[in-house]
């Protein structure tokens, strides 16, 4: 059956390659009729076809407030811009005015005219780049034939241009264009490929954003590939950490920029979250990002929610610190109490008692399962066995009492599948002795029964009920994060200690993630464990995830050597399909069968000497790892049999594309973790061809098949001879955590009978491993969206409203808006009393209480109007207000200050929400327990959160703008200078960038 569906694949593939055939052959017809002209010709086609694009650009015109101020001569100029927009879109839209007039009125029934035509623009813009695609690539292949042998200067070094397209970089090209993913296996020149549908979308003037996996990458491509762009008369710009904000803008504005996805990211978030003006906006829209290695950023990173946040304004980060030493000891004991239980274990094994043994290997696999002890045992195959017989006997039990009566007798439970630390009874004993209540939060609704203190109103006893809650579930809190770091997190494989800090090494690409955090206070937990500084935690401004930042973009494709395994969730995410490209030349590598070993220490020992036999013959090799640890391990064993070697590692990723480059020269060993070569090419040295190529060794299979592929893919570049092998060992995570025991056992029994060539392990049983880790990881980042989800229909109004506020001509029509909108409502809301009657007394005192003013009519006379004539008195008083303060302040002044209010009024109200949504997030899941669907509960309370949102700013703008009398200067002209002068100065800004890592 897999055949078969593969096969039906494989020719839908062939069919779509088959389709590109003529278009490359048509490309490369084009190309040799360019070789003929000169420079200036081939340039002079890009002018052309951005003269055509360019009109379907937005109108850059000034506001109202300007153009009704403006002199006649700035009228004029203004007419005139529009008016050559005009010409050139006629051909297309003859019925467009063909005269504008010099006037205020002139130029808004010019814009109406254009806003009516710009719902065409796309289609017709999208018709026209395909009709020009080969003429198009064959312009940047000629241009790239053109500059080889010039030099150009790459981050500080000089390098000589020596590429010209392939048949198969052209066929990837137009995939890209067409919004395809294209596979194009490692070495084929993806770099290379990007410049064809990079150009011909630049060529619309809208921005094309080159979004790659470091900023390293990201300023050499721009200067590498910058080179042929410029060439071609295309600006070129690269966004980079700690950027100025006005250079930031200005690399926007260029027709192609580079950058990292978290920098695209965090200035999106910076633009409707952060943003007081439009002109501290850097960003200009979404139109088409092509993304390399782009299996890293949608998938791998997929996890990671790009945040803006910035230190709390409360929050106790001594409750770790308080904590840590009790956790401590509780991690030590139940380490005492594993070792002696599998000591115990061993002797009742030993003695023929299987059955109690058991129990007792089963028992320590769940409160320590990584205890050196017992995973030394695990390497008999028969007590490997017995614990999984164990297992399943206690599962597949009617009754849970045993399995949980089993688990009461260990001070804590780890799962580290779902990365879970559970206290039992016996380690909150421990921790908090003769207080049984210490871990168990007390019933809100019981303490607010309970009699307030003496003179205590009902809200002074609510506010202190909520903060001694607070309190102690912080305590709670902290001490399940600091169990989680000792028992789940461990230095040097999930994090490594940079400059007194904890910093983050990304499970798949192996990178340190400076600036990125732990959610939930569990960086600060990993921290306190390590006795380092502790710092407040983070309060989030703005948050988006990566899949829905990349959903905006009108066009969306990538490349990578490794897609196909993720084909189904790049579908179903981002309505992407993959396509692999054939390679430029027939693939020679050599994957040699696993060898399978019982421990980790023997697949070492089996690794080295296989170096040093490979090694002895000048043969270069790259090892790759799963962590630092091992990568260092390695390395120790390799000094002291004297084999010269290089460690690359998340402790010097500095280096990466240098110690990459070298990989591929005689005699070479490089050690890497998985996030080796990415973006640089292992080009083989002279005399390694003869040798055999590159060889690849892998020390363990990873826990995505794309990860196997990526390392293997390290091997055989262009039609190269190479070679790759795996050693893998039963105490592997993968095979420990997924891996199926009773064929993990035959494995070792086979290998036992024949030591000296171990028999392969069945690749079913590690891809089976690793397709229900490839599953997992899906479904948390699908639980990650289907979350996110409800939070981005919410963050596209709220930001819909805040650009609208920053973009206004008239702030003021937003106010009046907002009071035709919330005082029927209010009126409907206070105009009855206690017991449900009218109460027009209640209404006036609600009125002198919120909004400070008395309404002229007497009460008799109110009680005789309808509600909504009610509600136009109120209006029309607090409209009069409102003009009242713009007689005393300047419009100028208004009109700043109101805006002023309207963004300060959302962006707190936003951040207050933020915090409520993490909230309802963390506790919605409890309610699975009453049987009901936590995404349902979380979407129906997260309605009810954002209408109350939306109701807080619109009565908070109101009130604030109709009571707001500041101080002012004694003259607008002063209050300017101040305000310019406070601008230069560079106050210093609120925010902070971080990413949290959901946990």
């Amino acid at each position: 059956m897999f055949n078969f569906i593969s096969t039906i694949f494989s020719s839908k593939n062939t069919r779509e390659i088959n389709k590109l055939k003529p278009i490359v052959a048509k490309i490369n017809e084009l190309e040799r009729s360019l070789q003929s002209k000169k420079d200036d010709e081939l340039q002079a086609m890009t002018k052309e076809w951005q003269s055509w694009l360019h009109r379907f650009l937005p109108l850059e015109l000034p506001r109202k407030k300007m153009i009704d101020e403006a002199d006649p001569g700035q009228i004029a100029a203004w007419a005139k811009t529009i008016q050559q927009r005009f010409d050139a879109l006629r051909p297309d839209f003859p019925s467009l005015p063909k005269h504008v007039e010099a006037t205020p009125a002139g130029l808004d029934a010019a814009k109406i005219s254009f806003a009516a035509i710009s719902p065409q623009f796309p289609k017709m813009r999208d018709k026209y780049l395909d009709k020009i695609l080969p003429s198009a690539f064959a312009v940047v292949k000629n241009a790239a034939r053109r500059l080889c042998g010039h030099s150009t200067n790459v981050c500080d070094q000089e390098m000589v241009w020596d590429m010209v397209h392939f048949d198969t970089q052209l066929m990837g090209g137009i995939a890209l264009h067409r919004g395809y993913i294209a596979e194009m296996a490692t070495g084929e020149g993806k770099t290379l490929v990007s410049t064809l549908p990079v150009y011909l979308n630049a060529l619309t003037g809208q921005g094309v954003h080159m979004v790659t996996v470091n900023d390293y990458l990201a300023r050499r491509d721009s200067q590498w590939m910058g080179f042929l762009y410029n060439f071609l008369g295309l600006t070129v710009g690269c966004i980079e950490n700690q950027m100025p904000d006005a250079e930031r803008k200005s690399q926007y504005l260029c027709d192609i920029t580079y950058g990292t996805n978290s920098e695209f990211g965090f200035d999106y978030l910076r633009d409707n979250g952060i943003a007081t003006s439009l002109d501290e906006q850097v960003q200009r829209g979404h139109y088409f990002a092509l993304i390399d290695e782009i299996d890293s950023i949608l998938i791998d990173e997929a996890r990671t929610p790009l945040i803006i946040s910035g230190p709390a304004t409360s929050g106790d980060e001594t409750q770790f610190a308080a904590v840590k030493p009790t956790v401590e000891q509780l991690y030590k004991k139940q380490t005492l109490l594993c070792n002696e239980l599998v000591a115990e274990a061993q002797r009742l094994y030993e003695s023929g008692d299987e059955k109690a043994a058991g129990r007792i290997l089963f028992k320590v696999k769940l409160g320590q399962p990584r205890n050196r002890m017992f995973m030394r045992l695990m390497e008999n195959p028969d007590l490997l066995l017995l614990v999984e017989k164990t297992e399943n006997r206690f599962h597949r039990g009617a009754s849970k009492k045993p399995l949980i009566d089993l688990k009461e007798e260990l001070f804590f439970v780890v799962d580290r599948k779902r990365r879970e630390a559970e206290l039992m009874e016996r380690g909150r004993q421990f921790l908090a002795p003769g207080d049984p209540a210490a871990f168990i939060l007390p019933d809100i609704n019981k303490k607010l029964a309970e009699s307030p203190y003496p003179g205590e109103t009902r809200q002074q006893q609510k506010v202190r009920v909520q903060q001694e809650l607070a309190e102690a579930g912080a305590s709670l809190h902290a001490t399940n994060q600091m169990l989680k770091a000792y028992c789940l997190f461990e230095k040097d494989v999930d994090y490594v200690i940079r400059d007194e800090e904890v910093v983050i090494v990304d499970e798949h690409t192996g990178r340190e993630m400076p600036g990125r955090r732990w959610s939930d206070g569990l960086h600060q937990a990993v921290t306190a464990k390590e006795g380092l500084k502790l710092e407040k935690d983070n309060l989030t401004y703005a948050t988006i995830t990566i899949q829905n930042y990349f959903r905006m973009y009108s066009k969306l494709a990538g490349m990578t050597g490794t897609a196909e395994t993720e084909a189904a969730e790049f579908h179903d995410i981002y309505k992407l399909d993959v396509l692999p490209i054939p390679t430029h030349k027939p693939c020679c590598r050599v994957d040699l069968n696993a060898l399978i070993f019982k421990t980790r220490y023997d697949k070492y020992v089996a690794s080295i000497a296989r170096i040093r036999e490979i090694h002895a013959k000048g043969q270069p090799i790259l090892v790759g790892t799963a962590s630092v640890d091992a990568s260092e391990t390695l390395s120790r064993m390799m000094n002291r049999l004297h084999i010269p070697h290089v460690v690359l590692n998340a402790k010097n990723h500095m280096s990466e594309a240098e110690i990459v480059a070298l990989a591929g020269q005689k005699g070479a060993v490089t050690i890497s973790t998985n996030m080796a070569g990415r973006g640089t090419d292992i080009k083989l040295g002279e005399g390694v061809a003869e040798l055999g190529g590159l060889f690849v060794l892998g020390t363990e299979h990873y826990e995505s098949r794309r990860i196997d592929r990526q390392l293997r893919g390290r091997a055989a570049r262009q039609g190269d001879p190479g070679v790759t092998q795996f050693f893998i060992s039963l105490e592997d995570d993968l095979l420990r955590n997924f891996g199926d025991v009773r064929e993990s056992s035959r494995m070792i029994e086979d290998s036992l009978d024949e030591p000296d060539s171990r028999r392969i392990p069945t690749s079913a049983t590690v891809e089976n491993a690793q397709r229900q880790i490839e599953q997992r990881n899906y479904s948390w980042r699908k639980h990650v969206l289907d979350f996110d989800d409800v939070m981005n229909t919410q963050r596209e109004v709220l930001y819909s409203f805040r650009n609208e506020v920053l973009k206004t001509e008239h702030p003021e029509d937003i106010f009046f808006d907002l009071l035709r909108d919330m005082i029927p409502r209010q009126v409907a809301e206070n105009i009855k009393n206690a017991e449900g009657d009218t109460d027009i007394d209640s209404l006036l005192g609600w009125m002198g209480a919120t909004y400070s003013i008395s309404l002229p009519q007497e009460t008799s006379e109110l009680e005789e109007k309808t509600q909504e004539e009610i509600a136009d008195i109120i209006i029309g008083e607090l409209t009069k207000s409102f003009h009242e303060q713009e007689q005393v302040l300047s419009p100028e002044y208004m009109d700043y200050s109101l805006r002023s209010l309207m963004l300060q009024m959302i962006d707190n109200n936003w951040q207050e929400h933020l915090s409520s949504m993490e909230e309802l997030r963390d506790g919605v899941n409890l309610r699975a327990q009453g049987q009901k669907n936590p995404l349902t509960e979380y979407k129906t309370d997260a309605y009810v959160l954002f209408e109350q949102l939306m109701t807080d700013i619109r009565t908070g703008i109101i009130i604030n703008a109709l009571k707001a009398t500041p101080a002012l200067p004694s003259n607008w002209e002063d209050f300017l200078s101040l305000l310019e002068g406070s601008q230069e100065a560079g106050e210093e800004k609120p925010e902070q960038e971080a990413a949290e890592v959901s946990v």
